[in-house]
């Protein structure tokens, strides 16, 4: 996400948009201790940026608004806010891509091979980032690329609103002009130490041979020579998710406008759900929610929460059809486009 927190404020408080806003320790008018967490675009072209001390950050406001700038505007944080909003953004990222592993409050990885092609995976991106301004009214920057170091490089390049595509034969060609703390490894004792060897970019980095790269940095030396040509072989891991909610999508062979067709699918999902809860030890939900994916990836939840207990796989069709038929006429879907995956979840279970 981006500037996740700033940004969250900005939404919530649209007195504060153009404005330099700092979320982190309290200035205490320069006298203040901590650090920045982090900082909206307007606040970091004043050179504001995460782990600044929070006296620095003050200074360089002071300095700014002395020179006719606008005031910054200093906050300390409302740490539950974001945490939901966190996970409002994770539910809709979750909706569209099965594999998604959380590696902090606004960020993510996520495993897009279903999609086959780039070109789909860059399409699924920009209907993600477009339900998520639709529905939580922030953005997001998405780099996508053939492993972890180089999706989350790509996912800076464009900030903010950003998405970046660097297929597997331009990965070299797009890590070689960076900076090379660029690559994850390579702190400031590690690039002062490249700088003494007349290495500054990823492309200096490209030449040295492997045997080079474990005499400057030792056993990490051939992790490193690999991550300079674009190589990591991490995997996306994610733990099952500790929400209490249990689901089941489904994604048709060819798209289909059929709705008696898409009615027996979710039938099956709803009985398939009931069988889980069981299994799992729960007996009653109260929440169900829809997903529909369009042929064009674009994605829209919804969902309905009953007053009293819900049990069976009849109580979950009856909650559907509400949901579901809209999609078939011109008040849910007026461009009668076609359905490419439906999926169905319940949630609050007891």
């Amino acid at each position: 996400m981006d500037a996740f927190f700033a940004s969250v404020e900005e939404r919530d408080k649209p007195y504060l948009r153009g404005l330099p806003v700092i979320i982190g320790a309290d200035p205490k008018g320069g006298s203040g201790r901590g650090v920045v967490s982090t900082a909206n675009y307007k606040a970091r072209e004043l050179g504001i940026h995460s782990a600044l001390p929070i006296q620095s950050a003050w200074k360089r406001c002071e300095a700014a608004r002395r020179g006719g700038g606008a005031r910054c505007v200093f906050i300390t944080g409302n740490h539950h806010r974001y945490t939901s909003v966190s996970k409002e953004v994770f539910s809709i990222v979750r909706a569209h891509i099965p594999i998604v592993s959380e590696t902090s409050i606004d960020e993510a990885y996520m495993d897009l091979s279903f999609c086959e092609t780039y070109d789909t995976a860059k399409a699924l991106a920009t209907s993600l980032k477009r339900t998520l301004k639709k529905e939580t009214n922030l953005s997001c920057s998405i780099g996508i690329g053939a492993n972890k170091m180089i999706a989350k490089i790509a996912s800076d390049y464009e900030k903010p609103n950003g998405l970046t595509v660097v297929r597997p034969e331009e990965t070299e060609a797009f890590l070689a002009p960076l900076p090379i703390r660029a690559i994850p490894g390579i702190g400031v004792v590690a690039e002062q130490r490249c700088n003494r060897q007349g290495i500054y970019t990823v492309a200096d980095a490209q030449q040295i041979s492997w045997q080079d790269a474990e005499s400057l940095f030792g056993k990490h030396g051939f992790s490193l020579w690999e991550r300079f040509r674009g190589i990591d072989e991490r995997k996306i891991e994610t733990a099952p998710p500790t929400r209490k909610s249990i689901g089941k999508h489904h994604t048709f062979a060819v798209d289909t406008e059929d709705m008696e067709y898409v009615i027996r699918v979710l039938r099956n999902q709803t009985e398939q759900i009931v069988h889980e809860v069981a299994r799992r030890g729960f007996t009653e939900f109260r929440t169900v929610v829809l997903t529909v994916r369009f042929a064009d990836f674009t994605t829209t939840t919804r969902s309905l929460t009953a007053e009293m207990p819900l049990t069976t796989s009849k109580d979950i069709m009856l909650k559907l059809m509400k949901l579901v038929l809209p999609f078939f006429d011109s008040s849910g879907n007026p461009k009668h486009k076609a359905i490419r995956l439906i999926g169905v979840r319940v949630e609050k279970l007891v």
